[in-house]
């Protein structure tokens, strides 16, 4: 029987932004360890985008060799702590597990997390000096050539991280005023805390790497200027995907309306479910409703449920079973009190007298033709319209990347929505030195896709400067 992880009762997890999962134990994590097969063909490697040695890790666990397993998983992934929570496991490594075909996966991204936490709870000062000093042992020869970092999220980290292991002089910068990306602005509290992200970042500086926050590159210097004046050999564009998009109904500029986006950075980045002890509060009302189905959208709910709202509601115009939430975050959401209202599209959103949202017309929704998306098309029911009563309205429909780098920049290819033209093997993009990856080259996708395009790019940067003759 597979291993499930303890968490924290909806009824107590709704007053708190502490962490739903609780964490396994030393005897679960080995218990389920000593599930996996050790299959020779290894299929689980091949569904795990950034090729984590999956068996070796997992039999060091089941060997009690705790710190070990970490390092394995480190050989390929810097961000396990990260990858361990929000990595979408089940659709992935697990996927390919042969367990699977009869009975249940291992527990692949719970006993990920397991590692990484094993070693990060085992953290002095003395050593993390120790450990540094191991990690500056094992990087290759130290090589003259810098690189520059657009972009502090999971592509920006990875791509950093791989190339100071390269003995690269890396630099990361950020337009925020802290690194971390979608990590720290995007993803609430309770699914990935601050400080398992700032402790993976640590990481990443000990291997050399610097970091420039509050820089916009575009603005503060052009990538020309960068690869000129200042020296970089290379550029990895790793911005993301931060500009939200809207339905662009009658009603959206109405007080209370939010783009995900705004929402989550106020109450994750800026600490609006602190205050007063932060001074940052975020204005919602009693009755909420988050439109979309993807993380994104049932993290914002699960957020305004923990700010004080009676009822939220997710709204999507297809059924529970086309949403691209991960079955964890909607399970989460409903035992939280999240109600769904599927198969719903929003026509109209109308206000009070001062300007407030006062409710939220709806049409319902019935599923058509399989479309582009593999999903059945959503078609309007004549005669329908029906209004739910909310006070509050979260857009959750995804996000563009933010158009300010490849305007300023002769010459870099776009694609539609703003989305950087690369190579999907190399993610070198038309402009000689420049790549790009994550987000802003596919739109808003994982945080583990993110990541193997960030170890693809500084791959092809390393074959890039070898083969350099200038």
């Amino acid at each position: 029987m597979r291993l499930r992880m303890p968490k924290q009762s909806p009824q107590e997890r709704i007053k708190n932004f502490n962490p739903v999962a609780l964490g396994l134990s030393e005897a679960q994590a080995v218990g389920e360890a000593k599930r996996c097969l050790q299959c020779k063909n290894s299929p689980c490697i091949k569904g795990c985008p950034v090729e984590i040695d999956i068996p070796a890790f997992i039999k060091l666990l089941a060997e009690g060799k705790f710190e070990q397993a970490g390092e394995k998983i480190k050989e390929k992934n810097s961000l396990p702590a990260i990858c361990g929570r929000v990595c979408p496991q089940e659709t992935q490594c697990e996927l390919s597990c042969i367990l699977g075909k009869k009975d249940s996966p291992i527990a692949i991204g719970l006993l990920e997390r397991f590692a990484a936490d094993w070693q990060l709870n085992q953290l002095t000062a003395d050593n993390i000096h120790q450990s540094t000093e191991k990690k500056s042992l094992n990087i290759k020869k130290r090589k003259p050539a810098k690189v520059a970092v657009v972009g502090s999220g999971p592509a920006g980290l990875t791509c950093a991280g791989d190339l100071a292991k390269m003995g690269y002089k890396a630099a990361v910068f950020e337009s925020l005023h802290k690194p971390g990306g979608v990590l720290v602005y995007g993803i609430p509290e309770f699914r990935l805390a601050k400080k398992i992200v700032e402790t993976e970042i640590g990481y990443i500086k000990s291997l050399g790497v610097t970091f420039e926050e509050n820089t916009l590159v575009g603005k503060a210097f052009s990538l020309e200027e960068l690869l000129t004046q200042r020296h970089y050999k290379a550029v990895f564009i790793a911005a993301g995907a931060g500009l939200p998009q809207f339905l662009g109904i009658p009603g959206e500029n109405l007080d209370r309306v939010y783009s995900a986006n705004e929402f989550l950075t106020r109450v994750n980045l800026m600490k609006a479910y602190l205050f007063p002890d932060y001074d940052t509060p975020v204005n919602i009302g009693r009755r909420i409703a988050v439109i979309g189905g993807g993380n994104v959208a049932f993290d914002a709910a699960r957020c305004a449920l923990r700010l004080g709202a009676d009822k939220v509601f997710i709204v999507y115009r297809r059924s529970e079973k086309e949403m691209p939430a991960r079955v964890e975050e909607i399970e989460n959401a409903k035992e939280e009190g999240v109600k769904l209202r599927l198969l719903t599209l929003p026509v109209k959103i109308t206000g009070d007298a001062q300007g407030y949202v006062k409710a939220m017309e709806c049409l319902k929704m019935r599923l058509g033709e399989i479309d582009a998306s593999g999903r059945g098309r959503p078609v309007p029911v004549e005669g329908s319209q029906f209004t739910l009563d909310v006070d509050t309205v979260i857009v959750a429909i995804g996000q563009r990347p933010n158009p300010l780098l490849a305007r300023v920049t002769p010459g870099l290819k776009t694609a539609r929505g703003g989305i950087i033209e690369a190579n999907e093997e190399t993610q070198e993009t038309c402009l000689r030195g420049v790549y790009a990856g994550g987000d802003i080259a596919t739109g808003a996708a994982t945080v583990i896709s993110a990541m193997a395009a960030g170890k693809r790019a500084a791959k092809a940067i390393d074959e890039y400067i070898g083969g350099r003759n200038d």
